[in-house]
């Protein structure tokens, strides 16, 4: 009999939650055939079986696991089979009995408690369970002091937000965060002890949308599908070879800044269960084509759930274009945390511009760069902002791209 775990995967990846059984129970299944899909806060991995034999599953599914849990049982028909399985099934046994007597798993019920009558007819008056106290006296024996401690504890006010939905009854559902909404919500929070800043500028991106409206066309005929982002890639990680502290994370235990010489683009993404961000490695090695692609492959990946947590680790920079959802003029974005900054690109908007001193009608493309203030100061963001600008609207370097 072999056991199937929940491994650790990497990635820094503690638990999941079983999204679905890809075999029902008893079923023959093959060595390496995968068993089951667990949702975690990077992505849904498959769980493969390790041996060949029949399945028992042992996690249910919409249950939380963390690595090590066992997930199911494999009846390979190994010698262990036959003395494992009696103590598995006696040990449940016990367990629904001990739970049936005393309320409680077996594990808790075997609990001593040791107290004297008195201490225990307080605990009845004081509504303590005398399972849940840790005993002061001798050998561990529950005081009445103990008891007292317990009481004199304040009990949690409930909030304004309790006190409504107390009042507002079947009007108010609770709804579980998925393993994503977690992450994303300890994503958020370690961003926001980032001291952060905002510079914000305008693009004229006539040039730019001239060439996209021109190179489409042939970018279709090769099955690429061309945007404005890879070509915002490029002038980035031109602004980041320039301004080399904007492709650095910042090691806070040791207060030092790593630099990183190498580029990779996190985009932002937007898939059926919550934020991802896609990781173009080394996107300075990539051709315009090579990134539309690579963007469009990995986007395809977060919303049919199978994008790899080495997919989206790593980043040195992250990019999110608000612009693509249709709206937005200015936005400051969440830092993507261990990153220094987070470029926001925003709609194009067909506005007056000013060239050779006259106003003609171009087109603007805003964007928000959001940043480490322990790591780079307002004039190092400047400069970056104007190295990014002097990129994307100069024909020369857009045509070379």
């Amino acid at each position: 009999m072999k056991e199937l775990k929940f491994v650790d995967i990497g990635e820094g990846i503690t638990e999941g939650h079983i999204k679905e059984w890809l075999v029902k129970d008893g079923d023959s299944v093959k060595e390496d055939q995968p068993l089951v899909q667990i949702e975690t806060d990077k992505a849904v991995v498959s769980i493969p079986s390790p041996v060949s034999g029949k399945a028992k599953i042992v996690a249910k599914i919409d249950t939380d696991v963390k690595v090590g849990d066992v997930l199911a049982q494999i009846d390979d028909g190994s010698s262990s089979s036959a003395a494992e399985a009696p103590v598995t099934k006696a040990a449940t046994a016990m367990n629904e009995v001990m739970q049936k007597q005393t309320g409680k798993p077996q594990e808790q019920a075997v609990k001593e408690v040791l107290a004297t009558p008195a201490v225990r007819h307080l605990a009845t008056q004081l509504g303590i369970d005398l399972s849940t106290i840790v005993g002061t006296g001798p050998n561990g024996r529950i005081l009445e002091n103990d008891l007292k401690a317990v009481a004199a504890k304040p009990k949690p006010v409930p909030g304004y937000s309790e006190i409504k939905e107390e009042q507002h009854g079947e009007e108010v559902e609770r709804m579980p965060m998925t393993q994503i909404r977690k992450a994303i919500a300890r994503n958020m929070e370690l961003s926001w002890t980032i001291p952060r800043a905002t510079h914000m500028d305008l693009i004229d991106a006539t040039h730019i949308s001239n060439i996209l409206t021109r190179e489409k066309p042939n970018a279709e005929k090769l099955g690429v599908k061309l945007t404005l982002l890879p070509f915002v890639i490029k002038a980035v990680v031109q602004a980041l070879k320039e301004n080399p502290r904007f492709n650095a994370s910042y090691d806070r235990d040791k207060q030092e800044i790593i630099l990183k010489k190498y580029y990779n683009i996190g985009i932002a993404a937007e898939g059926e269960d919550g934020l991802r961000v896609l990781v173009i490695k080394g996107a300075d090695r990539k051709s315009i084509m090579e990134l539309a692609k690579e963007i469009r492959v990995l986007g395809s990946k977060v919303k049919d759930k199978s994008i790899k947590p080495e997919e989206m680790s790593d980043s040195t920079f992250t990019i999110t274009n608000i612009g693509s959802l249709g709206g937005g003029f200015l936005s400051v974005p969440m830092i993507n945390y261990p990153d220094v900054a987070i470029l926001g690109i925003h709609l194009v908007r067909e506005m007056p511009v000013v060239r050779e001193g006259k106003v003609i009608p171009g087109k603007v493309l805003p964007f928000s760069l959001v940043f480490d203030h322990r790591v780079v100061d307002g004039a190092e963001a400047v400069r970056f902002g104007n190295a990014l600008k002097s990129y994307l609207e100069d024909p020369e370097f857009l045509e070379m791209i």
